[in-house]
């Protein structure tokens, strides 16, 4: 059963019971109904309580039933919620540990609220691209004041239950809750009716007005993106300006508008492709983890140390290993400042910063890593060099460690050969800056056992990251993708535009970075060196050599002052450069290209459809396992704009037909040979299907 009901002296008591969070599916929100109708009709209740089993009150709908007719079919959550406001007998909400969205909305809907300290309490909705939908925009406003509602709302953050102790949304706040409630319901049941309501209760604001406008402002620069914030406020300034029910009424039309943009499908898209992401098909949720107690790394450069700051962060101690003494002092320092800066914004207190650095053991031995349950390496990537220290941590490393890469681009099979264990190696790719970015590529050998990966995704989630797994190949997911949109790129200045155009187009689109201002930040000298390797291990595949042109000249990007662009000295604006826009017009003459205009249209249609059509054979391949992990890479770790869901809902945004037709379309011009359209996308569009169903 998803709702218990129990009676105790006159009390009825209604237990939502739909773990992990009494999510209001269908069975709950009618078991919600039937128990609030069995009380009325029962002459011995004089009240009732409603509250969550386990782990929350609510937090709010069952993510399982979006998108299914269970999702709308009645009773709905608003016909709960009158079913509760309606009752004869008073409804006492008692609250605790979690109470969001549709969990919270219901609450509101209660005669009366009680809550224990520390429970989180939320309208989260705008995250998804929509507003509450069930009368939270109108009920919260009058519950605890136009400003702060306003500011959950459209925030979505979630404030403790100790915050809103005289906000007037609680009547009481109480440790001992089951007890507290049922003692407030006998004495609100002893009350003659009718019992207070959260609608009845009028907006309080000196100039509410002056500060909805204010608000709409502020969201306006902040969220442009995004239709749902200012929707928020347009519902709550119906509420103030028209009343209740119908501000109610016009809450739900803004509900039903929103779930309809590609902005809120491709945010709700991402909540699902996050969860959907930590499911391995053949990897059961039951599968049993090793323990990690104690992790290593090995390289205290910049990589190393921010690896190593995300199991300190933790609280996982981390043998750091370097092979020189100066190498180690330098990535301690490091590590250091970093904290050193958190303690300035006043993220981290002073304490906290030696505690964590305490937790750092450096070393010059690999014999200390011999306790270790986790082992990364992030030495420089070469072939050679992982060899010798795989051979090493065979050696050295217990019987059950985890001996990781962070490779960004060899395969992992073969480092994994240079043990006697190749079930205990698997690629944890992290990105840079390693202690901020949340994607982690976790790359799965041959011979990857079941638990090493099951433990390595349970460890991720630990330390914040969106684990994304991905098979073997040259670059895994995202930097085997980023290379067919750098080629775009590249073609692309041959043929008549130049760096700025490039970037200002994709950016415009919604990145947050360009090809080349990307480049200049990671650093040109990184590419050359792949293309380098690219050019001997494929040399049927078509290149332009226009990115070699410039590294020859020593440009490698901001560390050296320049590369597709001029940088001052102390400062990362990229200023075009005259000086590599000449060189590029040079060489498009050099090698008889005649120069045309590129539309901004046709530059993004060249990259992103480079990425899909990639991303297209991987999931042929079956690198990746679902579209969605695609689309999770790219959203969390190379910058695709969120609002638009990442390259493969886009292109299922696009329609497949009109992305198979652009590409076809570029493969029969100059420098062509770069499309071969994957077979997945001419299927899809033929059936009239996306990636995503």
């Amino acid at each position: 059963m998803a709702v218990d009901y129990t009676t105790h002296d006159g009390v009825a008591v209604i237990t939502l019971n739909n773990p992990p969070v009494n999510g209001l599916g269908l069975s709950t929100r009618a078991g919600i109904v039937e128990g609030i109708e069995r009380a009325q009709d029962d002459p011995a209740i004089k009240a009732i309580v409603l509250t969550g089993a386990g782990n929350a009150f609510s937090g709010g709908a069952d993510i399982t039933e979006f998108n299914t007719p269970k999702a709308t079919q009645e009773p709905t959550l608003a016909t709960v919620i009158k079913t509760v406001e309606s009752s004869a007998k008073p409804v006492v909400a008692a609250i605790h540990s979690v109470a969001m969205g549709g969990g919270l909305e219901l609450a509101l809907g209660a005669h009366y609220r009680i809550a224990a300290p520390g429970a989180q309490i939320a309208l989260p909705e705008v995250k998804l691209g929509i507003l509450p939908g069930a009368g939270g925009t109108q009920r919260l406003p009058r519950a605890i004041g136009l400003e702060a509602a306003l500011n959950m709302i459209v925030s979505g953050a979630p404030v403790m239950s100790q915050v809103l102790a005289h906000s007037g949304l609680f009547d009481e706040l109480e440790g001992e809750l089951a007890e507290a409630a049922l003692a407030f319901a006998r004495k609100a049941g002893a009350k003659e009716g009718p019992h207070p309501k959260v609608r009845e209760r009028k907006i309080e604001h000196p100039n509410a007005e002056g500060f909805i406008q204010f608000a709409r402002n502020s969201v306006a620069v902040l969220a442009k993106n995004f239709p749902a914030p200012l929707k928020c406020i347009d519902a709550v300034e119906a509420g103030v300006k028209i009343g209740f029910d119908k501000g109610l009424a016009f809450e739900r039309e803004c509900f039903v508008a929103l779930v309809q943009t590609p902005e809120s499908r491709a945010l709700r898209h991402a909540f699902f492709g996050e969860r959907a992401a930590s499911k391995i098909p053949d990897v059961p949720a039951d599968t049993p983890v090793r323990e990690i107690r104690q992790v290593a790394v090995i390289g205290a450069g910049t990589m190393g140390g921010g690896i190593a700051m995300n199991f300190i962060n933790v609280g996982i101690p981390v043998t750091l290993l370097e092979t020189k003494q100066e190498a180690l002092d330098r990535g301690l320092a490091t590590i250091r400042k970093n904290y050193e800066a958190s303690v300035k914004k006043g993220k981290l207190k002073p304490e906290a910063l030696e505690e964590r650095m305490a937790l750092v053991t450096p070393t010059l031995s690999y014999d200390d890593l011999k306790n270790a349950d986790l082992i990364v390496e992030a030495v420089f990537e070469e072939l050679g060099v992982k060899e010798q220290v795989f051979k090493r941590l065979d050696e050295v490393a217990k019987s059950g460690a985890i001996l990781a890469s962070n490779t960004s681009t060899l395969d992992v099979d073969k480092i994994a050969a240079f043990t006697k264990r190749p079930q205990d190696v698997v690629g944890m790719h992290f990105f840079s800056p390693a202690n901020v970015m949340k994607l982690l590529e976790v790359v799965r050998g041959k011979q990857t056992a079941k638990d090493v990966l099951a433990t390595v995704m349970k460890l991720a989630k630990k330390i914040r990251k969106t684990a994304v797994v991905s098979g073997v190949c040259d670059g895994f997911i995202g930097n085997r993708m980023i290379e067919q949109y750098i080629r775009q790129a590249l073609f692309m200045l041959e043929e008549g535009a130049l760096p700025a155009q490039v970037d200002r187009a994709i950016e415009k689109f919604g990145f947050a970075m360009g090809p080349f201002r990307m480049s200049d930040l990671a650093g040109n000298d990184i590419g050359w060196a792949i293309r380098k390797r690219r050019y001997h291990e494929y040399p049927e595949m078509h290149y332009s050599k226009i990115a070699d042109r410039l590294c020859e000249t020593g440009r490698f990007g901001q560390k050296t002052g320049g590369g597709w662009y001029d940088y001052k000295a102390g400062d990362r604006t990229a200023h075009p450069s005259k000086v590599v826009d000449d060189m590029i017009v040079a060489y498009s003459k050099e090698t008889n290209t005649e120069r045309r205009k590129i539309s901004d249209e046709e530059i993004v249609e060249r990259l992103v459809f480079a990425l899909v059509n990639e991303g297209a054979k991987i999931l042929e391949e079956g690198i990746a396992s679902k579209a969605s992990d695609i689309d999770m890479v790219y959203l969390t770790g190379y910058g695709f704009p969120l609002y638009r869901g990442g390259p493969m809902l886009y292109a299922d945004t696009v329609g497949l037909y009109n992305v198979e037709r652009a590409i076809r379309r570029y493969a029969s011009r100059p420098n062509g040979d770069a499309w071969q359209l994957a077979p997945r996308i001419a299927e899809l569009a033929a059936q009239g299907r996306g990636f995503n169903g």
